[in-house]
């Protein structure tokens, strides 16, 4: 991968960082994404879902809760964009399959996009009844389909846009934030790039240097920007944009959970490595890279189409889901100490301020008249937590 970039270096002159993290994660020969299984113990970072089966149980929980606040459609697509192991879809399938009594007049199916074979192979495992087999079709949009376990259809693709259109819920989670970024530092003569190029004392290796002159992807900073050093992913407006019209469109809505800010942080561009903090230009290829999601960004891109809320801490959203309430069904289910352990560790991790609690946020897309419903319900009422209020944002109700 080094010497891959440094030859297209060499041929082109200094790179994005855009282009340098689009080359090292996702390059079809030596991509990050394209053949290493990241996830778990034994990977670079280990991902919520990882960590606790109550995570994707209270987001199974809010899709079937919009669900029956909008209608109780006869049928809707859970689509999720970067599923890691498929063990969140997981999680949601198996609250479905338990409240298969409210959702047994719904057809349901699930879209996963994904663009690295090695990882849609680990879903495939995760999710599907492995007696029956896989359809292959690397030509086609959908290039490979199966069942799961519980006998709903599963198609994989590797674009949103070729996801079938239709009334849908929309999940992204860790997500957005391995999207392409660039970076802008605030000179006296304005704002300059900052790109990656070749350190001419040391042959072998790379270093940040300032574009001499403007470049195109200045016209995504905000005019009244204030921060000296901003981080923008074009790529993830294009992917709110696409979300937005679909929800305007058919229904639904959208749930992203990612490490973020909402407009106020500056240099957030880092590397992980066996869960060490890893520098980014060192060994391209080998190490995870990532950049806090603005989330003031999303929601300019999403205005007008539809209504958005959050970003909310973690901790807020799952507080809200009832996960105090689900913890304690689990702890007294538990027969064994080490299993009581766990399920105490995971809870930690997913809740304290210093490890994920704050550090992650929640942010939904959602049709306007969803919103619409809930302030005048709200109003009728004049209660704090009306039914429509939307949960995990506000507190879950239960009718």
């Amino acid at each position: 991968m080094l010497r891959h970039l440094m030859y297209k270096i060499k041929s082109t002159g200094p790179i994005t960082v855009a282009e340098y993290m689009k080359e090292v994660l996702t390059n079809p020969a030596k991509g990050y994404y394209v053949h290493h299984d990241m996830l778990g113990e034994k990977g670079d970072f280990i991902t919520s879902p990882e960590i606790s089966q109550i995570f994707g149980e209270l987001l199974g929980i809010w899709f079937v809760s919009e669900w029956m606040t909008s209608g109780k459609s006869t049928a809707f697509q859970l689509v999720e964009l970067g599923p890691g192991r498929g063990t969140l879809t997981g999680d949601i399938l198996r609250v479905f399959n338990q409240l298969g009594s409210v959702l047994k007049n719904c057809d349901i199916s699930i879209h996963l996009v994904e663009v690295s074979q090695k990882l849609s192979e680990i879903q495939a495992l995760t999710l599907t009844e492995e007696k029956l087999p896989l359809e292959r079709d690397a030509e086609s949009l959908v290039y490979m389909k199966g069942v799961t376990k519980s006998g709903i259809p599963v198609s994989w693709y590797r674009d949103l846009k070729d996801v079938p259109k239709g009334y849908s819920f929309y999940l992204a989670h860790e997500f957005f934030d391995v999207l392409p970024v660039h970076k802008f530092q605030k000179t006296p003569q304005g704002w300059r790039e900052v790109l990656v190029d070749i350190d001419p004392q040391v042959s072998d290796k790379l270093r940040f240097v300032l574009a001499p002159c403007a470049t195109p992807a200045e016209a995504f900073i905000q005019h009244d920007e204030r921060r000296d050093h901003v981080e923008v992913c074009p790529n993830a407006g294009i992917i709110i944009e696409e979300l937005s019209q679909r929800i305007a469109l058919t229904g639904g809505a959208a749930l992203i959970a990612d490490y973020g800010h909402d407009g106020t942080k500056t240099d957030t561009f880092r590397g992980f490595c066996g869960h060490q903090l890893h520098d980014v230009l060192i060994a391209p290829g080998t190490a995870d890279l990532t950049a806090d999601v603005d989330f003031s960004y999303l929601r300019r891109m999403a205005q007008g189409k539809v209504a958005s809320l959050g970003p909310v801490e973690q901790r807020t959203f799952l507080k809200n889901m009832g996960i105090d309430v689900r913890l304690k069904v689990l702890l007294d289910k538990a027969d064994e100490p080490s299993s009581k352990e766990q399920l105490l560790r995971g809870y930690d991790m997913l809740m304290n301020p210093q490890r994920m609690g704050e550090r992650f946020n929640f942010f939904a897309l959602l049709p306007h008249q969803r919103l619409h419903a809930a302030s005048q319900e709200r109003n009728a009422r004049q209660s704090k937590t009306p039914a429509s209020s939307v949960p995990g944002f506000d507190e879950l109700v239960w009718q």
